[in-house]
């Protein structure tokens, strides 16, 4: 495959890189693409250097799949450009996911819906890709009514910015701001920008993404997203009313078989997922599994995950396998089979 990383040199590129070498993705030409201000600069993959090419140039190469990670406006007005010549986009910014003529996909969920026709394909939200993970299998069973979700996401989240401004409030050095305040011993209610409705955009993506990646509208989602001071992984508090009662043995059994989860989950020996277990690995961890007590056929569960691997890099490579596995995308033509 001829494969272009779109903002290589970013937080998520870097990581995207670092996941197509370890999963040994089929790679007969790499085209590494970053902004005007990057162009000419040089990167190493796999002990091999590359020179940093400008968008222009990466359109006119033709690659067959362009990995998007470089914010929204780059996405809408570049994506079109390289789905022309016949590039599979798969895009991780916020741009097309709600698009209703675009596919927003979590493979081990629903990869099944992408199709030869499908030219720019949604990256979904990193909270809401290890929300779906732990939901998808209990709402089969046990049908969903409705979820409340509060977050505790990395500054990684934000980019590199956001890192350093917390490692320099650590160190007690003053820096550029990526946040209204500190962040340092701090929790910051505030993910993204402000809407007309008091919910930031990052909230109204976990309570919109859900229902388009599980094909289903008959469940509500409801979010506050909270950036807190790690430098990986985010956590998510969920509650879930399901109109099915449950097992509290059965909902483990369904979670601990489900390809991508693991379940941390026993108090005695103080097991629990946190972001230190999860920082640089693939999988959605589990744990905190109880009832509500206060209400019906409810149940309260905590999942952590890595942000910027299953939540961003690690679910677009997955995307890029299963074109590549299901001959939904032609090696070295740039053209859809």
């Amino acid at each position: 495959m001829k494969v272009a990383v779109v903002g290589a040199t970013g937080m998520v590129g870097e990581v995207m890189l670092a996941v197509l070498a370890e999963r040994d993705f089929p790679i007969s030409e790499l085209i590494l693409v970053a902004s005007e201000r990057s162009v000419g600069k040089k990167l190493v993959y796999q002990d091999k250097e590359y020179t940093i090419v400008g968008l222009e140039d990466a359109v006119a190469s033709r690659p067959d799949i362009a990995i998007f990670s470089a914010g929204g406006d780059t996405s809408l007005e570049w994506a079109p450009r390289f789905a022309e010549v016949g590039t599979t986009v798969i895009d991780n910014s916020s741009a097309w996911r709600m698009d209703p003529t675009k596919k927003l996909v979590v493979p081990e969920i629903n990869a099944h819906v992408l199709a030869p026709e499908d030219k720019i394909i949604a990256n979904p939200n990193c909270s809401t890709i290890q929300l779906v993970m732990a939901l998808n299998p209990l709402h089969k069973k046990y049908r969903m009514k409705r979820v409340v979700v509060s977050t505790y996401q990395s500054v990684s989240g934000t980019g590199v910015k956001a890192v350093q401004q917390m490692e320099n409030e650590a160190a007690g050095i003053k820096g550029e701001m990526a946040y209204p305040y500190p962040i340092n011993r701090n929790a910051l209610p505030h993910c993204d920008v402000f809407l007309e409705n008091g919910y930031t955009k990052e909230e109204m993506k976990l309570a919109r993404e859900p229902q388009k990646i599980l094909d289903d509208r008959t469940f509500s989602v409801t979010a506050t997203a909270v950036r807190i001071p790690t430098a990986g992984g985010h956590s998510e508090s969920v509650n879930v009313e399901f109109h099915q009662d449950f097992e509290l043995s059965e909902i483990r059994k369904l979670l601990n078989e489900t390809p991508g989860v693991v379940v941390q989950d026993n108090p005695d020996t103080n097991t629990y997922p946190m972001p230190i277990y999860a920082n640089g690995r693939d999988e959605v961890f589990v744990g905190r599994i109880r009832r509500d007590e206060t209400q019906r056929n409810s149940l309260n569960m905590w999942i952590v995950s890595d942000n910027l691997r299953k939540g961003a890099a690690t679910n677009a490579v997955q995307i890029a396998e299963y074109l590549v596995e299901h001959n939904l995308v032609s090696p070295t033509t740039g053209a859809i089979s």
